[in-house]
């Protein structure tokens, strides 16, 4: 009987962490130091829950930006069910810039919350792991230079991240994602076969 009575429990706590999380996303995204207790009322819940799922603002800002990052990450297997892979590279680029640029806020929120460097370990392995298995598609297709690694890649599209996310951002971060891709194709074999052919 005591199950029972715990099960909906814990779905309505995962519902009002999911509340908390998307309040949070769209509060932070708009001002980096909304307050937490302006987030908690508007997500519709208690002080005490809100501080038992995120017992501090870093807590709270570091889970947001783990799960935006995922679902970033997340993109990539998709666009290669239905692109191909160097197409999925190059749109998955381009979602990772627009995923920076309206991000704005959160990353402010995310540089005040994290002064200490905890930051690095916090979301950086999913971005890594989408990187290498759209980097590992586009090498077995012929599509980009071989011995490509995330590391090159992040080092390659490291100017994304010093555009100002309210200038014209899309053209510039086009070009420059446009760029790394000519970069990343320059020397690929499939390259070199069609000019062969031609």
């Amino acid at each position: 009987m005591r199950e029972k009575k715990d099960a909906p429990l814990r779905s309505d706590a995962q519902r009002n962490r999911e509340r908390i999380l998307e309040v949070a996303l769209e509060e932070l995204t708009r001002a980096a130091d909304a307050p937490l207790s302006a987030i908690a009322k508007k997500a519709c819940v208690g002080q005490a829950t809100f501080y038992r799922n995120f017992p501090n603002r870093e807590s709270l800002v570091l889970e947001v930006y783990r799960y935006e990052v995922q679902q970033v990450a997340d993109t990539a297997a998709q666009l290669l069910e239905t692109r191909s892979p160097d197409q999925a590279l190059r749109e998955w680029m381009d979602r990772l810039a627009q995923y920076a640029m309206a991000k704005a806020g959160l990353a402010d929120a995310l540089r005040k919350a994290t002064a200490h460097g905890s930051l690095a370990a916090s979301g950086h392995g999913p971005v890594t792991s989408a990187v290498a298995l759209l980097l590992k598609a586009n090498e077995e297709a012929g599509t980009i230079r071989p011995g490509m690694t995330p590391d090159d890649f992040s080092l390659a599209i490291a100017g994304l991240w010093q555009i100002d996310p309210h200038s014209d951002w899309q053209s510039r971060a086009g070009r420059l994602l446009d760029l790394v891709m000519d970069g990343l194709r320059a020397g690929a074999p499939a390259a070199h076969s069609a000019a062969a052919e031609s």
